[in-house]
Parts: C-alpha cells; sequence; structure tokens
C-alpha cells in the first residue's frame, strides 16, 4: 500500500513538474493571435450551447456578429502574459484569474450598459453580484478555466499553431484580424442585440 502511494505522489508531482515548465514557454506574436480567437470562439461555442440547453433555441451571443466573444480571447491572453510568472503556485494562478476577469467583466458591462443602455449578461438573480455585471459563480469558473488555459489548452494549441506553415499562419491571423476590426466598426454602430442577447435597461 506504501509502496502505491509513494508511486501515485512520485507520478503526481513529475506530472505537476512537467505541466508547470509547459506553462512558462514563450508564445509567438502569431500564436497570441490566435490564441485571441480560439478563445473567443470557445467563449462564443460556449455561451451558445448554453443557451440551447437553457432556452431550447440558438442565439448569436453577444455584442458582436461574428462567432467570437473578445472577453474571452483577451481574458485567456492576458492570462498568458501576466500570470506565467506564477505558474508555480496553482492557487494564485486561480485567484489573479478571478480577479482579472472579475474587473474585465465588470469595466466591460458597465461601458456597455452606459453606451447602449442595455446588458448583455445579468447576473441580478445570482445570491453573490456586483450590479449583475459580476458574480461569484462565474469567477469561480474563470478561475477554473484559467488554469485550464495556463496548464493545457495553450502549451497543447501552440504545438498544433506550430505544425502550420509559417507563410500560412501569417495570412490566417491577417484574415482573421481584419475580418475582426470590420465586425467591431460595424458593431460599434449597430451591436448585436435582441432575445437572448440583450436585456433592455430597467
Amino acid at each position: 500500500m506504501l509502496q502505491k502511494y509513494m508511486m501515485a505522489k512520485e507520478f503526481y508531482t513529475t506530472e505537476k513538474a512537467g505541466l508547470i515548465q509547459q506553462s512558462m514557454h514563450r508564445y509567438s506574436i502569431s500564436s497570441y493571435i490566435l490564441f485571441f480567437f480560439t478563445f473567443s470562439f470557445a467563449g462564443w461555442l460556449w455561451e451558445v450551447l448554453l443557451h440551447v440547453f437553457i432556452d431550447h433555441t440558438v442565439v448569436n451571443r453577444g455584442v458582436l456578429y461574428g462567432p467570437w466573444l473578445p472577453i474571452y480571447g483577451f481574458g485567456g491572453v492576458l492570462i498568458l502574459l501576466l500570470l506565467r510568472r506564477f505558474a508555480e503556485k496553482p492557487l494564485q494562478v486561480f485567484l489573479m484569474t478571478m480577479l482579472t476577469a472579475g474587473t474585465m467583466e465588470f469595466v466591460t458591462g458597465t461601458v456597455l450598459w452606459k453606451v447602449y443602455q442595455m446588458r448583455w449578461w445579468d447576473y441580478r438573480d445570482s445570491l453573490i453580484n456586483l450590479k449583475g455585471f459580476v458574480c461569484l459563480e462565474g469567477l469561480l469558473l474563470f478561475g477554473a478555466g484559467g488554469l485550464v488555459i495556463l496548464y493545457f489548452a495553450a502549451p497543447k494549441l501552440s504545438v498544433q499553431y506550430r505544425k502550420l506553415p509559417d507563410k500560412f499562419r501569417t495570412v490566417l491571423c491577417i484574415c482573421f484580424l481584419g475580418i475582426f476590426i470590420i465586425d467591431v466598426i460595424f458593431s460599434l454602430m449597430h451591436p448585436n442585440a435582441g432575445f437572448g442577447v440583450t436585456v433592455p435597461r430597467p
């Protein structure tokens, strides 16, 4: 029994050291751009599927019209840029991710509310929330997501990105950025809104 415990402990220690080591890898600019769009799409897909599960209908979530929610993309990239140095302390990464995500949600939600008189998310029904823009459940999920991004997703995705030919990767980044900028400009004037997307200001 003691031998099995020691083997399990050694395996855990080795795996943890490996995850920490790969999480501290430096990424290229093109990788960060692709991270942004990958995380933005993953966030959009998560919210669309969540809405399907709850309301049984497909809704294009977010202020923009493309299949991306940039708050997830910016959040993921910020985690990699700011928190990689704390990779040896997962609990600290978890808490700092909650702080980063909470700040982004509150600032973004407040600005959108004041500019467009609408909410694109509303946590006022949650037991612990801050003006409906941030809630404890969401922060806990973001904290867990930060750990997944730093220790698992980013290192694995980076390997796949590097398999792409350099020229193709560059063109792909330029195309994504071009379409995204057009979407942002159009959405600033005509934001995506309506049933399942926004809540009118009370």
